[in-house]
């Protein structure tokens, strides 16, 4: 259904301006007057109304079917639905006030279309899959709460889940703004040395007639190179993106993609410790939400996003189908800590599994961040040193051959 942009006057007289969802612009009308607003104008898509026609196009790239929704945006909605589900309002009801209170466009008119779809018989789990914005794992949770009636509380366990990704997400990405600055800052610095500094001190040597020593010979060549062919180098780096792209996009270029990102130094712990993470919280909240433990499992080995856990929670899930444990194939797979798999083992023998794997995954968020910590305080001085080292070495190769031509010359 189309969002509209208003701006109009209230019975009162005063300006009011907003967003509503309506079948068309007669729709939208008919529903503002009944409303007591009086318009003074009315746009379709998420442009302020009185916007200059000039910036149309400009406009035209925030329309609601080109916004993301947001982990962010969607935690708050979905807060918003268990608080109006548990006060009480009729499913529909509490979808349309949430319409109306949701201020990302893209997720706005989604709501609006999950509302009419609710209001005309289907389910809201049905609702959600068919707009396609909403994950499985979400989807499966909104099902299996319909299933138990218990909708109110397992929307409340999804916007926890979905706010702690989002804590952490930021967490991470805080961590890493610094040393990320100083990496571009030494690009650009050794950038501007080799094709800009470089070249005319360069000159200057190659005036002077006298034999210059061979670091000398390979930072001018290097330097020349940079100057003569950047835009193969930025092609051949394209290339190989694309070809790395394409074949990680394979199932066994994946699978080896991921296996080798759990062995690389310091960035493999990292990446483990946030995969189990993830699995452990999401296999949890799925469990904690009703779902079958085999589904559970199928969705939060999705949920790991790294082929070689993904094969060993399978295992797993098999494994249960078969009248086994879940622990077993995880620890004969040899790529979870035993930390991991012991809990999950005291879990199932003590009938608390969900709670285990919620303390497994307090547990690993907090390494992972601890970890990250880490590696960024080697990161930075590994930064300083090398942009020090680079230029020192720019430095020596130029003013060493002009000292000694000067003191030949002497």
């Amino acid at each position: 259904m189309p969002v509209y942009a208003y701006k109009g006057v209230t019975a009162q007289g005063r300006s009011t301006r907003g967003h509503i969802d309506a079948e068309s612009l007669r729709g939208a009308r008919t529903r503002l007057r009944r409303d007591g607003i009086f318009l003074t104008e009315l746009v379709e898509g998420a442009r302020d109304p009185g916007a200059h026609s000039a910036a149309a196009p400009r406009a035209a790239l925030r329309l609601p079917r080109l916004q993301r929704i947001s982990a962010l945006d969607l935690a708050l909605a979905t807060r918003q639905a268990s608080t109006l589900l548990g006060a009480g309002i009729p499913l529909v009801s509490a979808l349309r006030a949430l319409t109306e209170q949701v201020e990302n466009p893209r997720l706005k008119s989604v709501l609006a279309q999950v509302r009419d779809r609710v209001n005309e018989g289907a389910s809201l789990a049905d609702a959600l899959a068919g707009t396609g914005a909403f994950s499985d794992l979400y989807v499966s949770m909104v099902r299996a709460g319909e299933a138990g009636g218990a909708l109110e509380q397992v929307l409340e366990r999804l916007a926890d889940y979905l706010e702690n990704q989002v804590r952490m997400r930021n967490k991470v990405g805080s961590i890493l703004i610094y040393p990320t600055v100083m990496f571009l800052f030494a690009c650009v610095v050794v950038g501007a040395l080799v094709t800009v500094v470089l070249p005319q001190i360069t000159e200057l040597l190659v005036s002077l007639n006298q034999p210059l020593p061979f670091y000398t010979r390979w930072i001018i060549g290097l330097s020349h190179f940079a100057r003569a062919w950047w835009w193969a180098v930025l092609l051949l780096a394209a290339g190989l993106a694309a070809i790395t792209r394409a074949l990680i996009q394979t199932e066994a270029g994946r699978a080896r993609y991921d296996r080798i990102k759990l062995h690389l130094p310091l960035v493999g712990r990292m990446v483990r410790l946030l995969a189990i993470a993830r699995f452990s919280r999401t296999l949890s909240t799925l469990l904690a939400g009703g779902l079958p433990i085999t589904r559970a499992l199928e969705t939060a080995g999705q949920v790991a996003a790294n082929r070689v856990l993904s094969r060993a929670i399978d295992a797993s899930r098999l494994s249960i189908t078969e009248g086994a444990s879940v622990a077993q194939p995880l620890r004969a797979s040899g790529e979870f800590p035993p930390l991991v798999t012991h809990m999950i083992e005291v879990g199932e023998q003590s009938g608390e599994l969900e709670a285990m794997l919620a303390k497994v995954a307090d547990t690993y968020d907090e390494q992972v961040e601890t970890t990250v910590t880490r590696v960024t305080a080697l990161l930075e001085p590994l930064l300083i040193l090398i942009m020090v080292g680079i230029v020192m070495v720019i430095i020596l190769a130029t003013l060493v051959p002009l000292l000694q031509i000067t003191s030949s010359l002497g």
